[in-house]
């Protein structure tokens, strides 16, 4: 950095006196960008900024007992993540897991949220061990193997359960609305709740997030309007 201060330095001097200034080498204007990691580090710490900000200023909790609204987590990478800092927006809530098969789907999840976040969609990871042990890290390790691994910007919650009589509410009141089809069968399973809070349907772990039926039904839910 410091020699290509330099450098620019030099030019505006040369330019002055109306000669032409050296070209810096290659390496000195490769060193003033950063570097793949240092780009994605940077945009998941901005997330993580963001969403502690969002989520401090988030409504109270909704006593509808028929909305997602009325529930929160405790947060990965911030200290709680209320549902009513998604108010009127589209959320997929995914239980995830670091040692699955289907991990790689956290590139798909990442790649729809990059997508279709400026029309009001998220993507809540919910780390869950419950299937074959294969999310057995600390929440450090959680958080490092998905910024490293994936660039992960969306908002993801503590290690849950997510099935059973000790499944966090939100996934029994996901059962109580719509039946077996809420209730997880392995890792990456998928709810998607509308724009009001409610409940639209559910998507088995093997169903991709960038597949067409995945992706139809997100474009519908956000074409509904906003409720006032």
């Amino acid at each position: 950095m410091k020699r290509l201060l330099i450098s620019l330095g030099v030019a505006a001097l040369a330019a002055a006196c109306g000669q032409t200034a050296p070209v810096p080498a290659k390496e000195e204007v490769a060193a003033a960008a950063p570097s793949p990691e240092e780009a994605r580090a940077k945009a998941v710490a901005d997330a993580v900024a963001e969403q502690r900000e969002r989520f401090a200023l988030a409504p109270a909790l909704s006593t509808d007992r028929r909305s997602a609204y009325q529930f929160e987590f405790e947060g990965l990478s911030t200290p709680h993540v209320p549902m009513t800092a998604f108010q009127g927006e589209v959320v997929l809530v995914v239980n995830t897991a670091s040692k699955c098969g289907l991990t790689p789907q956290y590139e798909g999840l990442q790649q729809i949220y990059g997508e279709y976040h400026d029309r009001g969609f998220e993507v809540l990871g919910v780390p869950s061990n419950n299937f074959g042990g294969q999310e057995p890290g600390s929440a450090q390790e959680i958080q490092e193997f998905c910024a490293l691994n994936f660039g992960v910007t969306f908002p993801m919650t503590a290690k849950q359960e997510v099935i059973g009589d000790t499944a966090h509410p939100l996934y029994r009141w996901a059962k109580a609305q719509i039946g077996d089809a809420a209730v997880p069968q392995w890792n990456f399973h998928k709810l998607l709740i509308g724009r009001d809070g409610r409940i639209i349907t559910a998507f088995p772990s093997r169903t991709t997030p960038t597949s067409d039926e995945v992706r139809a039904a997100i474009n519908a839910a956000l074409a509904a309007p906003r409720p006032t």
